[in-house]
């Protein structure tokens, strides 16, 4: 059986809208593939940890979805699995000028409070996958609206994979429901 890892952005959580949006949808159109999106670590190298231990028991065909944070990190699990991989508004090289995410960060579902320090934001550098060697494998949506990151840094890194570059928008992405039937049909074709 095909299992689609969706992986939650930074201080988010398996009850973000995508995700619960992405299992409904699965549940009703594509009960063949397991729906999985465990709560990660706001720490880098202990959310990668969680990751690989997921996927570990997982069998069968492997797909990943992430956004922002976690499209980094479908990044390179996709490219580690040799699986696709479908990005909303993935961060890019986020160890670099991100300053403001040092300190104590509260999960905007749980409210809990973590501090973050620079040796976390430096564990980001062991999951770099640059150059992108297998473009084929990635379906990267954007919006010019997101109003975190620059999505100009993900149009230019991913330039050799599906972009869907959307005007408007948000961080959030929105409309992204719609987007669900492509998204599915992508990774599994």
């Amino acid at each position: 059986m095909a299992s689609l890892v969706y992986i939650h952005g930074f201080n988010s959580s398996p009850d973000s809208d995508k995700a619960r949006q992405t299992c409904a949808w699965l549940a009703e159109q594509r009960p063949d593939i397991t729906f999985v999106c465990p709560f990660l670590s706001p720490f880098p190298g202990l959310a990668m940890t969680e990751l690989e231990t997921v996927v570990s028991a997982l069998s069968g065909t492997l797909y990943f979805a992430g956004s922002s944070m976690g499209g980094f990190y479908a990044t390179y699990l996709a490219a580690k699995y040799q699986s696709r991989a479908v990005l909303i508004n993935p961060a890019v090289r986020p160890w670099l000028g991100r300053d403001y995410l040092l300190g104590d960060q509260a999960n905007y579902h749980t409210g809990e409070v973590h501090r973050i320090e620079q040796k976390h934001l430096d564990q980001l550098q062991h999951f770099e996958i640059d150059p992108i060697t297998e473009p084929e494998d990635f379906l990267v949506l954007l919006q010019t609206g997101d109003e975190v990151l620059d999505y100009r840094l993900a149009e230019d890194k991913y330039a050799a994979c599906q972009l869907v570059v959307e005007p408007g928008g948000d961080h959030g992405f929105v409309g992204f429901e719609k987007h669900l039937p492509a998204i599915i049909e992508f990774l599994t074709h």
